[in-house]
């Protein structure tokens, strides 16, 4: 089997591909640059082969992948800046990505008859009440520009394919790139008192466990919309704030005690300074993948510890 990974200069490209080399299945990565331009940690991404893209450019993206005749797809790239994505001088650049980009690359798995698996997010709901989002639900409301522009990309998919998987996640975080786990650390380095916002629930995603699941279901017939995020519970971005201090801690990082560093609650409203709208509600109902015999992602607790053991700070 043959795997083309888009994206793979972002941290779920990136692990994806990974995880493809650890199973012996031939992948291709592709992004942007003309070279791989992630991060350089020595595992297999870094010399597995490589082809650049301009997935905006229907041409080229025609050209490649019918050149390649890939087994399957994993569209991981995308515009994820959601704050920048509302600038009036971005949005056709982030329509282009996440819209244009992906119906491209539809329309050639189309012509080739093979499956096409699209990374999508909980932006495409309102982020209201307190009910676990289901997959299959199509109440679909995004808040901001980058909700508006996934949830476009996912309907052109479902538009174009019926051998799809459209794979809605949250709170990502991985080795390879800037997420919230590192920042919060950064922070926490350097001041004594962090706030954080309380009323806006969810589940991490951990891209390294992630990558896991979506290699399994690539291999599979079972297609259609998947949720998926780490176990463990719902909580705030407060709530893991909390945690990623506490296990550092563990680790031996006493910088982040409650003697060094203070965590405060505070609502979406006092907090301010977003330019997106975000969901209180990220709640992901992903029961639909051990009823179609995918294995769960392990607890955010468990990820969030393997990840501090596995990156410096």
């Amino acid at each position: 089997m043959k795997i083309l990974v888009t994206g793979v200069a972002g941290q779920l490209g990136h692990d994806v591909m990974n995880e493809l080399a650890k199973r012996g299945i031939d992948g291709i990565g592709s992004d942007i640059a003309d070279t791989y331009s992630g991060a350089a940690d020595g595992t297999a991404v870094t010399t597995m082969p490589y082809i650049p893209i301009d997935l905006t450019d229907g041409d080229a993206v025609h050209a490649r992948i019918i050149f390649e005749q890939p087994d399957a797809i994993i569209h991981c790239a995308a515009w994820t800046a959601v704050d920048a994505a509302e600038d009036e001088d971005n949005q056709p650049k982030v329509r282009s990505i996440n819209f244009g980009a992906t119906k491209n690359i539809a329309k050639v798995c189309q012509e080739l008859d093979i499956p096409m698996m699209y990374l999508s997010t909980d932006y495409v709901f309102d982020g209201q009440g307190t009910q676990p989002w289901e997959p299959d639900c199509q109440d679909y409301k995004p808040l901001n520009v980058y909700g508006a522009t996934k949830l476009a990309g996912e309907r052109t998919v479902t538009a174009n394919l019926d051998k799809f998987f459209i794979i809605r996640i949250a709170w990502v975080f991985g080795t390879n790139g800037k997420n919230f786990i590192k920042t919060m650390l950064n922070l926490g380095k350097n001041h004594s008192e962090i706030k954080v916002v309380s009323d806006q629930i969810g589940t991490p995603t951990y891209t390294y466990d992630l990558a896991r699941l979506l290699v399994d279901m690539i291999q599979t017939e079972q297609y259609g919309y998947y949720h998926a995020t780490n176990e463990g519970g719902y909580i705030s971005w407060y709530d893991f704030t909390r945690e990623i201090f506490k296990q550092a801690v563990e680790l031996g990082h006493t910088e982040y005690t409650e003697e060094h560093v203070k965590v405060l609650p505070v609502t979406t409203e006092e907090y301010g300074i977003s330019k997106a709208a975000r969901p209180f509600n990220s709640r992901l109902d992903k029961s639909k993948l051990a009823a179609n015999g995918f294995e769960p992602l392990p607890t955010w607790q468990d990820a969030l510890k393997r990840y501090l053991q596995a990156i410096e700070f």
